[in-house]
């Protein structure tokens, strides 16, 4: 078990090296789209690449909606693991809509799997941008 502080460092530690391993300037919440943005998350369970929806409820849902009519391409074509929730609740009770993917089996507190989780975070990554950019007029219109 890891105290407060032995956690921190050791989270600080892995997005140093994730940034030293792959030196990619990469979109996250710079999409131009008001109310949508790309996470990375790792925490002791699980690591996570996602395309979020948030925002006042309107914009959410117009969001969802043009997201919603890429489903089928970004499954067919990138992701068919991709897990699209309408209605995602964060740690912080606040909702929003989320495109995502997970690796389980992965810990920020276990070294041992941190390049297994850093190729995921990168390749999930790059897929999802090059998905967002080819149909960035789509999700706008």
């Amino acid at each position: 078990m890891f105290n407060k502080e032995e956690s921190r460092k050791l989270r600080e530690e892995f997005w140093i090296a994730f940034g030293k391993s792959y030196p990619k300037k990469w979109i996250l919440y710079k999409t131009k789209v008001k109310g949508l943005s790309f996470k990375f998350h790792f925490d002791v369970k699980k690591a996570m690449v996602s395309l979020d929806a948030d925002g006042n409820l309107e914009r959410r849902i117009f969001l969802w909606e043009k997201l919603s009519s890429l489903k089928s391409i970004l499954t067919d074509e990138y992701f068919p693991e991709a897990i699209f929730e309408e209605d995602y609740l964060l740690e912080n009770q606040k909702g929003i809509s989320r495109i995502y993917l997970e690796k389980s089996g992965v810990s920020i507190h276990d070294k041992n799997t941190w390049r297994e989780t850093m190729v995921f975070l990168n390749e999930t990554m790059i897929c999802f941008e090059t998905f967002f950019l080819e149909y960035r007029d789509i999700i706008t219109s």
